[in-house]
């Protein structure tokens, strides 16, 4: 075995740890971040902004998608530890699809189109996807999971949105006109943010990654 082989061997474990160390504290930055939420006025009260993947998907720009998913697991992971669950995990399950459904894409797009106009594409095809899948989860998942936890009828959640927004009259209207929204102005928001910072702080999370 040559002496580049062996020193290689012996690097690797060090960078993985680097990775693993850097994933960590992005995904603890997430929790932080998700403590701080913005009601909106198109969404009923148990839609709140943050900016939680902010962190996500700089790593996963950095790092990589799989970085990007490992955070969003970390994040996930604490808040269900800090904060406990009330669906059970199904919330937690779904919120997590969700957030990778903006990383990973915009990763992919931004690895195989390494410019700023990459980062961009990447960045509205993930918002578009984030709203997409948000829009099916929350429809088949996340409401009938809240309904059993807060053993209320889908009826009384639908209600809470007309309350909020005249157009919701239905689960598909709410699906619409209040998920739908709410998933399209986090992903804009969030890429707007990353854009802005990104190359400014991605030269620390790239340093000794290779």
């Amino acid at each position: 075995m040559s002496t580049d082989v062996m020193t290689k061997n012996r690097v690797q474990p060090r960078m993985s740890v680097k990775m693993v160390t850097k994933i960590g504290m992005l995904g603890a930055l997430s929790t932080i971040l998700m403590l701080f939420e913005i009601p909106l006025p198109f969404a009923p009260s148990f839609y709140e902004l943050d900016f939680s993947e902010v962190p996500v998907l700089i790593g996963a720009f950095a790092m990589g998608p799989a970085a990007g998913a490992l955070t969003e697991l970390v994040k996930i992971l604490l808040n269900f530890i800090i904060n406990g669950t009330d669906t059970a995990g199904v919330g937690e399950l779904a919120n997590f699809l969700i957030g990778c459904s903006l990383c990973i894409p915009a990763s992919v797009i931004y690895r195989k189109l390494h410019t700023r106009t990459g980062a961009i594409i990447g960045m509205l095809t993930g918002t578009v996807l984030m709203a997409a899948v948000g829009c099916v989860l929350n429809a088949y998942v996340l409401l009938p999971a809240y309904s059993v936890a807060f053993q209320m009828p889908l009826d009384a959640l639908v209600a809470m949105g007309t309350a909020v927004n005249s157009s919701v009259d239905s689960l598909l209207t709410f699906v619409l006109f209040a998920v739908a929204p709410f998933n399209l102005l986090k992903g804009v928001l969030v890429s707007a943010i990353v854009f802005l910072i990104y190359k400014k702080i991605s030269p620390i999370l790239k340093m000794g990654a290779n």
